[in-house]
């Protein structure tokens, strides 16, 4: 793999849908897709392998803070 080439996120880590900028969690794959749920929980989402990145440090660090923002907010 050359180097300038990202590693796609693997299951449980933070992703990237390019097609429609959403931020949420790989869950798996499924034939040639790969699932992605939102941060929050609901109902996941299909996204072409090529379309899944790892988020910016920046986005990456916003969606983390809004996750723990939302369980102070319920009490975990």
């Amino acid at each position: 793999m050359a180097s300038n080439q990202q590693t796609r996120p693997g299951i449980g880590e933070l992703a990237k849908d390019t097609a429609s900028g959403r931020i949420g969690v790989v869950m798996g794959e499924v034939g040639a897709r790969v699932q992605i749920r939102p941060v929050g929980g609901g109902v996941e989402w299909d996204v072409l392998p090529d379309n899944v990145v790892a988020p910016t440090a920046r986005e990456g660090l916003s969606t983390r803070l809004a996750i723990k923002n939302g369980n102070s907010r319920d009490g975990l």
